[in-house]
């Protein structure tokens, strides 16, 4: 049974693994700086895209805004302007065909662009990182309200990320090559040239043939897709945790895109320009500013080649000669298809990008680790608490014990599903305790008789101890149930369920809180631990009064169960293979006695014995030690 519960445990904990994802920039981010770069465009070239709009809008002027960006959008909005597509490219949908329908005919991408507009306001007007965190946390839990497959659409590949560089002699044209060789890794800048080159070639049709007003409407709201959906990973590519390079384990991939995203990063362009950049969630104008000129180049060779100034050949390329968006799935597949693309071509729009980190050796950018991955782990705990009462009848004054734990763990670490506020961990714990004697006497003693240990209520005492951590779904406990059956026939609900649960389930209540003085989690139901007393050769004893003059000592084993309800971590550290933390629990509980028998007076009848109630602390320390394997996205030199 008990190795039964352990293989669910792991197995839930795989769930919420799959879930893990690093998306580039939030919505709102990526909306700004398309905005921008639109902004950018002379007239002559505004006029191009403006007439372009014009077409696409025709059977959706209830969807679409009536110009192709509207700067003014708030809250609430009615319809989206083309400004917020790359912010739902890739985030919020699979592939260009699935951008348009999400775009055109979906009642819940509103909702998204609500939340979206939310987010931009409360980040602007976060005060310190706690709030920040706090304002990420609440948007990434109403996106998964509004877009069920929010967290889960990412999958397990790279596209988002640059891959890394096999060495500092790799130029421009080796790196770019690489990057859409056929069978690479998915990777940004190869997402990029796939689905920018779509939209080229789908412009040079509309320019050079003669098409009726509805075929005319189609194609470009087709173009507009697949460059949209391009433009999401050239502006990802500017993120400083995408720029870094990916490679190692999902905790040190994770970890470092964190870290970089947060602190910012020095990098140099392709063109030799130095500068520092910022990541998701941390955008400053400045970032803005340099992904905007990016994105600006890129929007520029699509309206010349919707112009006729440009010409991309098309008529071998079948997905160029209907009048619909890309279906590539960026999400399903792994690896770069063959992409026909004129080097020179791609490196006039990504020679402003910069230079990704190295791969793993000499010159290495310093990686960091995320709590994430398979853990053997030690954990040593100070407890105390407030009791009751004792296990007698008559005893009713209330009084306190302390004690010490020393524990080992394994388990999964799954820290930040969506985000910092996410909590996915799942661990089994075994171990030993050892309580001290509780400070209410076992009845109100004369002068004549000092209190003691041995006259406590309940006396100093040990116990084999276990614990369980997990999060759930609606109930505590439901998905050890539910998640082995939805793994069989419904394996991507179960992947839902898993994400919800780890994010503070249906009702997100146990969401944890980021202030300035460290981070607070209400975690009922999600933990809990027994404790054993008296397994050893001989019972636990204890005294217990019968009546005013009468005393039998009771030989006792009993069982405690302990519930944790509020948590507090002042910090957490990571190394390369390790991680440590402070954490500080109340708990409550109940001390449950049976087995029960009178040592003396010999034959003397078993008093009946209750059970005790208490409210406890824990402080506890943990130390984990991580074995993972090396996942290494970085470009062989084969690929060059």
């Amino acid at each position: 049974m008990r190795i039964n519960l352990v293989f669910r445990a792991l197995l839930l904990g795989s769930l919420l693994l799959e879930a893990i994802n690093s998306f580039a920039w939030l919505y709102p981010e990526h909306r700004d700086i398309t905005l921008l770069s639109i902004r950018k465009l002379s007239p002559e070239y505004r006029a191009e895209l403006d007439k372009i709009w014009f077409s696409a809008r025709m059977s959706y002027a209830q969807r679409l805004t009536q110009s192709v960006i509207d700067p003014g959008q708030n809250t609430n909005p009615a319809q989206l302007d083309f400004a917020a597509w790359p912010g739902i490219s890739a985030d919020h949908s699979t592939s260009p065909a699935n951008l348009l329908h999400n775009v055109l005919d979906t009642e819940w991408i509103l909702k998204v662009a609500d939340i979206a507009a939310q987010l931009k306001i409360d980040i602007a007007s976060s005060k310190n990182e706690g709030q920040h965190v706090n304002a990420i946390r609440n948007s990434d839990l109403r996106f998964q309200r509004a877009d069920r497959e929010y967290a889960t659409r990412a999958g397990s590949n790279n596209v988002h990320f640059l891959l890394a560089r096999p060495d500092v002699d790799t130029d421009a044209r080796e790196y770019f090559s690489a990057c859409i060789a056929k069978g690479t890794e998915l990777n940004a800048l190869g997402a990029y040239s796939w689905f920018h080159v779509s939209a080229l070639k789908k412009a040079t049709r509309y320019a050079s043939e003669n098409l009726s007003e509805g075929d005319r409407s189609s194609l470009t709201l087709a173009i507009l897709a697949d460059e949209a959906f391009a433009i999401h990973f050239l502006e990802d590519v500017f993120a400083s945790g995408h720029t870094a390079g990916t490679w190692g384990s999902a905790a040190v991939r994770k970890g470092t895109h964190d870290y970089y995203n947060e602190r910012g990063l020095e990098v140099v362009t392709w063109d030799n320009r130095t500068m520092i950049i910022m990541g998701d969630a941390y955008m400053r104008p400045q970032d803005a500013e340099v992904a905007s000129e990016s994105v600006r180049l890129s929007l520029e060779q699509l309206l010349n080649a919707a112009s006729g100034k440009l010409k991309i050949d098309y008529k071998d390329d079948p997905g160029a000669l209907v009048n619909h968006p890309d279906t590539f799935n960026v999400c399903k597949n792994n690896y770069m298809p063959y992409c026909n693309i004129e080097k020179g071509l791609m490196a006039e729009t990504v020679v402003k990008s910069p230079v990704p980190g190295l791969a793993t050796g000499l010159g290495e950018l310093p990686r960091f680790r995320s709590e994430i991955g398979m853990f053997v782990g030690a954990s040593s705990a100070l407890n105390g608490s407030i009791v009751f009462g004792g296990f007698g009848e008559q005893q009713t004054n209330t009084g306190t014990n302390a004690g010490i734990e020393a524990n080992v763990r394994f388990g999964l670490g799954l820290d930040g599903v969506l985000n910092q506020a996410g909590d996915g961990l799942v661990f089994v714990q075994a171990g030993w305790k050892q309580d001290g004697a509780s400070s209410n006497q076992f009845r109100n003693m004369d002068e004549a008789f000092s209190p003691s240990s041995l006259t406590s209520a309940i006396p100093a005492r040990s116990a084999y101890g276990f614990r369980i951590r997990m999060p759930f779904w609606l109930i505590p406990g439901d998905l050890l149930i539910g998640a082995p059956l939805l793994m069989l026939i419904a394996p991507k609900e179960a992947a839902k369920m898993a994400v919800i649960a780890g994010n503070g389930g249906v009702i997100p209540w146990q969401s944890g809180i980021s202030t300035h003085i460290g981070r607070f989690q209400f975690i009922l139901g999600r933990e809990v631990g027994i404790s054993f007393y008296g397994r050893k050769r001989i019972n636990d004893m204890l005294f217990v009064p019968i009546s005013v003059n009468k005393t039998t000592l009771i030989s006792y084993r009993s069982t405690q169960f302990d519930f944790p309800f509020l948590e507090y971590s002042p910090f957490k550290t990571f190394s390369t293979d390790q991680s440590s933390g402070l954490i500080i629990q109340l708990s409550c509980g109940v001390d449950v006695p049976h087995c029960n028998s009178v040592s003396l007076p010999v034959g003397a009848p078993v008093p009946p014995l209750k059970s005790v109630w208490y409210l406890g602390t824990l402080k506890r320390k943990k130390l984990s030690l991580k074995a993972e394997r090396q996942r290494l996205s970085s470009l062989q030199r084969t690929d060059l």
